[in-house]
């Protein structure tokens, strides 16, 4: 059962598409709303049904309408994404429908500003109507395999790292004296200092509280 009516669609459903690259298998979830505006027990368990595929997902595509821009629900949706530890390509959907090109601008700097939390993460604009944009996502997606298959030699971990240092020393004396990756998917590094600093609980950067679940507990 398909609509264009939010709310519709309860279940995740997989397409299987041959390409160039290997068969990708593209899983379309249920939209997600607040838990508190959750009609019924068919939308909560198509809610974590979506929550299973994002956990098992190689790839998420967090999908937001760019003509009502990023709410509060889609930066919950992407730090849900984001802790699950699979790379993310932001998509633009009804990227037509935004004619002015000063609002385009605003609404990139939007997702900059509100997503920045989750890194350099590629943006596409596309289409859903029209398919424009749709023919660039298949490099994107090899692309962010590839980094997360990346490996990054500790000589130029360890660049980086003195390079940040020199230009914004941290506080409390601390100096990172190594660092080196320890995993991939996602890429982990470990990094190994000069004393150990004090836990604390600091909130995110764009809240003045930490954030709430975006689902509930």
């Amino acid at each position: 059962v398909v609509h264009d009516m939010a709310g519709t669609t309860r279940d995740a459903i997989d397409t299987l598409v041959d390409t160039p690259d290997g068969p990708i298998v593209f899983v379309d979830t249920a939209g997600m709303r607040k838990r508190g505006k959750i009609d019924d027990s068919a939308e909560y368990y198509s809610m974590v049904r979506a929550l299973r595929a994002i956990d098992g997902a190689d790839i998420a595509l967090l999908v937001i309408d760019a003509t009502e821009g990023i709410t509060g629900q889609d930066q919950r949706l992407a730090e849900r994404v984001d802790a699950s530890g699979c790379p993310i390509v932001i998509m633009l959907n009804k990227w037509e429908l935004i004619d002015d090109a000063e609002q385009r601008l605003e609404i990139q700097a939007e997702v900059q500003r509100k997503l920045s939390f989750i890194g350099d993460a590629p943006i596409l604009k596309v289409s859903a109507l029209t398919g424009k944009g749709v023919h660039k996502l298949r490099p994107l997606l090899q692309d962010a395999i590839t980094q997360y298959h990346r490996r990054v030699p500790t000589r130029d971990v360890n660049k980086v790292i003195a390079a940040a240092q020199q230009k914004q020393p941290a506080g409390h004396g601390l100096k990172v004296l190594y660092a080196v990756q320890g995993a991939t998917d996602p890429p982990t590094f470990t990094l190994s200092e000069n004393h150990e600093l004090p836990h604390t609980n600091l909130p995110h950067p764009k809240r003045s509280t930490p954030a709430p679940s975006p689902f509930g507990n």
